[in-house]
């Protein structure tokens, strides 16, 4: 059975009326009569009654107008999806979001997808750190990640979105606090609380320590910013954290500058093996300043 066949079924099945169905479909109506003929023989019974004054349906023809209906719909969603997809306009994208970007960058980001890719649905996982998303790329969990470089994989491309720079967090009463520009070396001695040791930011935060002449003193991990900054209002110790977590509003918590500070880069990532036409699309809301730029400016704004 031809798509055309059932297309010209339905609209006769619908009227009623051969006559009325020919203009309907803008044809002749001895010709869709020959084609309703070829279909009842393709199919081996009738699926019309014929009288002078109208057309009935045969039991056989409502199972077919019923579910005639039915195919054509689906098919008309099908082919549609297919040229969205095709264009890299409807599917899924699954995202890993690394540490604040997953508060500051990730909304705007969504934002812009629902704007530029109209039926893209956007599994965000937050709070990631650089290595689990190097793994989830490889593995195919994600499709994208917005994290701290390094990566190791070579398999991995990357597109940096921006550069950050590491300040203190300190607690309150921290008698740090109350200076302007704190020295790497200023912090020797203290106790540290701190990404796990496979985060970008925590061996960055190892290397620039030991350039400035100490060995950073861990007394606690923590995987999500958020929580790291808890331990910090607590009072458990000081941290280094990329200034973007000034963001984070946390009585008991102040931020200091540091004087040459190591940068810390924001990159988007993904992997050049599974790149797909939806992928790419998604990839170039990156290159949108709106998005990054609404990110800047809610970083300047804390």
């Amino acid at each position: 059975m031809e798509t055309r066949h059932l297309r010209y079924f339905i609209a006769v099945a619908e009227e009623r009326h051969f006559g009325r169905a020919a203009k309907r479909l803008h044809m002749a109506q001895p010709p869709l009569s020959q084609q309703i003929r070829q279909l009842e023989e393709q199919l081996g019974t009738p699926l019309l009654q014929r009288t002078t004054r109208k057309v009935d349906l045969t039991p056989a023809g409502q199972v077919l107008l019923d579910r005639g209906r039915l195919l054509l719909q689906e098919l008309e969603s099908l082919e549609e999806d297919v040229k969205q997809v095709g264009a890299g306009a409807t599917g899924v994208i699954r995202v890993g979001f690394t540490g604040t970007a997953t508060y500051r960058l990730m909304p705007s980001i969504v934002q812009a997808a629902r704007r530029a890719l109209p039926g893209l649905r956007i599994t965000v996982q937050g709070e990631m750190l650089t290595p689990q998303m190097e793994s989830a790329l490889e593995d195919g969990r994600i499709d994208a990640a917005v994290l701290r470089p390094p990566v190791r994989s070579g398999n991995l491309a990357l597109k940096l979105l921006e550069q950050d720079q590491l300040v203190a967090a300190l607690p309150a009463d921290s008698p740090l606090a109350d200076t302007g520009i704190l020295e790497l070396a200023d912090l020797a001695g203290q106790d540290f609380i701190g990404y796990p040791g496979s985060s970008a930011v925590s061996s960055i935060v190892v290397d620039a320590c030991r350039k400035a002449g100490f060995q950073p003193r861990l007394v606690q991990e923590a995987r999500e910013t958020s929580t790291l900054l808890s331990l910090v209002a607590a009072g458990m110790g000081i941290a280094l954290v990329p200034m973007t977590s000034r963001m984070f509003s946390f009585q008991g918590v102040v931020f200091r500058p540091l004087r040459n500070p190591p940068p810390v880069d924001l990159a988007v990532a993904w992997n050049r093996s599974t790149e797909t036409p939806l992928l790419h699309s998604f990839l170039q809301l990156f290159d949108s300043p709106q998005p990054v730029a609404a990110a800047k400016e809610l970083r300047r704004e804390n």
